[in-house]
């Protein structure tokens, strides 16, 4: 299947031949969609929490290493899609009115509202400034001078170094530093540490380290933290192989094998190697202005707190049950897995007897822990909590993108489209298991739940092979636990008006 040059360029990206294949058989065979049970909903498979005091307490006391995980890889262009259809329609018609762009024009009636207007402004004043050209209705000057390279590039960066955020002193936050923020008041580990990790992608990698060693001083001096700071991108290795479609392996115009990203289900590698004891994980867009921070900054300690019991509990749990497996322990363990875990009767074959009860008990309590904050449906995209049943019968709760649904079926379709609450990614995870050792996460990936596409190449159809998303199949066997939190705690910012929200301002 697979010449020398091939081999060889597979040995460079470290991804091995077996893996290779079973990519491509995985194209011809298909990706079997999930199969729903029933959406979590309060009180069935999302827990509602009363009494924060007693879970804030259990994660303040906790003399525990502490890490905050945030995907930072992703491109602002998508934000300004509007924006970019707007001046590619200039192109061909000159002086194009906003008045028939409602994006557009909420985007200049609040242009002096965003954080990047000043320094904005400033590039443009010797074209007359930002209010000049907009009289003129030279909207396309502005937004070029905002998106492309020979301005200040907004188009081309990332999300975490962009402007979100105007301060009455007149400084301005992008998302890197108020994840900075964030760790300073809810991520100390002993003595004050707070170590952030951020993933990115490897063409902006010099300029998150540039603006870390700008501004990490101040910050560090204003919060009376010491931060530690760690960068990874995406390795080669968790790329995937495109195909034709006719499932066979695809080539570029040079006659070099063509691979692509594997998603975000890729840095499940990355979050492997991390070593801690508790890691918050929080997508890079998703921030507030430090006055809007007090309600995110509870329930964060309150899901870690949560996780911290559910970890103390387990542990002990798994303790006894090696100690001494009577009757009585395997039924408080199979009641906790019930009540506790969510799990359904079939995840635990009560037939067994003995030892291998035991062992079945101990393996289902013996995985990495996440405690998964969801929020009331708003109508955002994105994946949501449901009750999932496996092949086995096994009901478990897990977070489901609507890709993984088989749209033909009706039944399954209901069930998605009845989901009462969303996924903001909001988690605290446990990684190590009750002897203190590092779990290797690569071994409860469900590695079935790829995701197939169809994209081109120079004018050619392929396919392509995403990994199982990483709050999706690659957490699909660890112990899942859903928390209700407010809305006020999911701010992401996927427009550029978004930034015009009241908890961006």
């Amino acid at each position: 299947m697979f010449t020398a040059n091939d081999l060889e360029i597979l040995k460079q990206k470290g991804i091995a031949v077996e893996k290779a294949k079973w990519q491509i058989d995985l194209f011809k065979k298909g990706v079997k969609p999930i199969h729903l049970h029933e959406p979590a909903t309060s009180g069935n498979g999302i827990d509602i929490i009363d009494d924060f005091k007693k879970y804030i307490a259990y994660y303040e006391k906790a003399k525990v290493k502490i890490t905050k995980f945030i995907p930072a890889s992703g491109a602002a262009s998508r934000m300004f899609k509007s924006l970019y259809e707007f001046v590619e329609k200039n192109e061909t018609n000159n002086n194009l009115q906003i008045t028939g762009f409602k994006e557009v024009k909420q985007f200049f009636d609040s242009i002096h509202n965003f954080a990047f207007y000043n320094e904005l402004n400033q590039l443009l004043i010797k074209k007359g400034g930002i209010a000049k050209l907009s009289e003129q209705g030279s909207y396309t000057t502005v937004l070029k001078s905002l998106l492309d390279s020979n301005g200040l590039s907004y188009g081309n960066l990332p999300k975490g170094l962009l402007k979100f955020h105007l301060y009455p002193d007149n400084s301005a936050r992008t998302p890197f530093e108020e994840h900075l923020v964030e760790g300073a008041l809810y991520a100390k580990s002993a003595n004050r540490i707070v170590n952030l990790h951020f993933t990115v992608s490897p063409e902006h990698l010099d300029s998150f380290k540039k603006i870390a060693s700008t501004v990490v001083k101040q910050y560090e001096t204003k919060y009376e933290v010491k931060f530690n700071i760690d960068f990874s991108v995406q390795k080669s290795s968790t790329d995937t192989i495109a195909v034709n479609s006719d499932n066979t392996p695809f080539y570029d115009s040079d006659g070099t094998l063509l691979f692509r990203p594997g998603g975000h289900g890729a840095l499940i590698e990355n979050l492997n190697e991390i070593d801690s004891d508790l890691i918050f994980i929080k997508n890079i867009d998703n921030v507030v202005k430090e006055n809007y921070l007090t309600t995110t900054i509870e329930y964060k300690k309150v899901l870690a707190g949560k996780l911290i019991e559910l970890q103390q509990l387990v542990f002990s749990l798994i303790e006894e049950l090696k100690k001494n497996p009577s009757d009585e322990i395997i039924k408080k363990a199979v009641y906790f897995l019930k009540t506790d875990l969510h799990l359904g009767e079939n995840c635990i074959d009560i037939k067994l007897k003995g030892d291998k009860l035991t062992e079945t008990i101990i393996d289902r309590l013996n995985r990495p822990i996440r405690v998964c904050g969801v929020v009331k449906n708003q109508g955002e995209p994105g994946g949501g909590p449901f009750l999932v049943m496996s092949e086995n019968g096994c009901i478990s709760p897990q977070i489901v993108e609507s890709s993984q649904v088989d749209s033909n079926d009706k039944e399954q379709l209901s069930i998605l489209h009845s989901a009462t609450h969303f996924n903001p990614v909001d988690i605290v995870c446990s990684v190590k298991d009750y002897s203190g050792k590092k779990f290797d996460l690569r071994k409860f990936v469900d590695n079935d739940t790829c995701f197939i596409s169809s994209k081109s190449k120079s004018g050619k159809e392929l396919k392509a092979l995403e990994l199982p998303g990483l709050w999706n199949g690659a957490m699909a066997f660890w112990n899942t636990i859903f928390v209700e939190v407010p809305v006020e705690t999911f701010n992401p910012v996927k427009t550029v008006n978004d930034l015009l929200r009241k908890s961006h301002q």
